[in-house]
């Protein structure tokens, strides 16, 4: 059953959400040809004072995902991965550029780091650790090569589609990469939140997947068969809490609660924030495409300050949406999350009821127990540009523009692409 759900979710969750613009004609292409096709530069939330204990530098990453460049960095420096701020997770598949901050550290010594994969351009103080969500947005560098048309006609296209974009929004759907590489986090939260150890190391270890590098599918296999230090041996070094489960599954003669004790706190946190998501982009593959609309019932998002607040009058509001000061929300689950009400609460009921789980599983989990918030259904890029280019590697379509903290590049190149969920 689980295998069907993530397979299910595969071919119709992610890449099969539908689009807005679904009925304009796309450019095809493939995205991250090469990592320099998909660039990411950081928008910090606050600039940096120049004095504190805490050391702030700018790093450019290649090919690595955040976790891995910040477990080389630390490992460079001698240091706990968990001493090291971050405010935003960057993919690993492009040349991104983030802010981390370490505390107690001489600054010569982390601006002079030689890492593979890993550039510090520069370094300064503050006087607080930088935390998830401490950034005000994302700046992208988009290149699609291997074009269904002439690159002419794909700017003729692109840009079609993003005055669209621009004037309903984009819908806010969590990108594929919220859902791990196998597209199964959300299962792994499911677990998680329901208290449901031996199924979180089976789905963690289990599942045997051709999609996968073959070692760890034969790791996967000798798990499933009971062979625990086999599967051990099987895992590559950078899957640190399989690993490390593992072991403790070896030591303890196979008891699985155990094994779920020692994965990471980090990890588990976002697996829960994996299951949130799939509920998220299910409540917006529902509201497609009247994702400019407002009901009544509905809690709408402020995009001047991010407040909330619950939609009485529907035809009153529709022209500050349609203005883009606001848009409709869906749900975030936690135990505080503010519920909608009328057809959009029915909405965000019925995609929770399959879970098996209640608003008050969110909050019995402890130190992993989550208040829940609401998420705007849409966002609007700010300052589009498109062009046709061609380099050592051929033609190319180059998109360009900035999306606040949380939202995906990925989503808005799907609807210019069209192709995108064969790339």
């Amino acid at each position: 059953m689980i295998e069907n759900e993530r397979q299910g979710y595969r071919q119709n969750g992610v890449v099969g959400l539908p689009l807005l613009t679904a009925d304009m004609p796309g450019t095809g292409g493939t995205l991250k040809a090469v990592p320099e096709d998909f660039q990411v530069v950081e928008a910090p939330l606050y600039a940096a004072s120049g004095e504190g204990t805490h050391v702030y530098a700018e790093i450019e990453k290649r090919g690595l995902s955040t976790m891995e460049a910040l477990r080389r960095i630390g490992g460079a420096l001698g240091l706990s991965v968990k001493r090291i701020g971050y405010a935003g997770l960057k993919d690993a598949r492009a040349v991104t550029r983030q802010w981390i901050s370490i505390e107690h550290v001489d600054p010569s010594v982390v601006e002079s780091l030689e890492i593979p994969g890993v550039r510090v351009l520069g370094v300064t103080r503050h006087g607080n650790k930088l935390k998830l969500g401490h950034l005000s947005g994302n700046r992208f560098r988009i290149r699609l090569r291997r074009l269904a048309v002439e690159p002419g006609e794909a700017v003729v296209r692109a840009e079609a589609i993003l005055a669209v974009l621009a004037e309903r929004g984009v819908p806010n759907y969590f990108g594929p990469q919220r859902f791990g590489s196998r597209v199964d986090g959300h299962l792994l939260g499911a677990a998680v939140i329901g208290r449901r150890s031996e199924e979180f190391i089976d789905l963690l270890w289990g599942g045997r997947d051709l999609v996968e590098q073959p070692g760890i599918y034969r790791a996967r296999q000798c798990y499933e068969r009971g062979e625990y230090e086999q599967a051990y041996q099987g895992w590559p070094g950078e899957f640190h809490e399989q690993r490390k489960a593992l072991q403790v599954l070896i030591r303890n003669g196979g008891m699985k609660e155990r094994a779920f004790n020692v994965v990471g706190k980090r990890y588990k946190r976002f697996m829960i924030s994996a299951f949130q998501s799939d509920l998220f982009n299910k409540v917006v593959a529902i509201r497609m495409p009247a994702i400019d609309k407002v009901v009544a019932g509905d809690m709408a998002y402020k995009h001047a300050n991010g407040a909330c607040f619950q939609v009485e009058d529907a035809l009153a509001e529709q022209s500050r949406c349609d203005r883009f000061e606001i848009s409709a929300t869906g749900p975030m689950y936690g135990y505080r999350m503010a519920d909608a009400g009328g057809e959009a609460g029915e909405i965000e009921r019925a995609v929770l009821a399959p879970t098996r789980l209640d608003r008050e599983d969110f909050r019995r989990m402890g130190y992993y127990r989550v208040k829940g918030t609401r998420r705007p259904l849409r966002f609007g890029p700010r300052d589009v540009a498109v062009e046709a280019g061609e380099d050592e590697r051929g033609a190319y379509l180059e998109l360009r523009f900035e999306l606040d903290s949380g939202c995906y590049a990925t989503t808005l190149v799907r609807e210019v692409a069209k192709e995108r969920d064969k790339a």
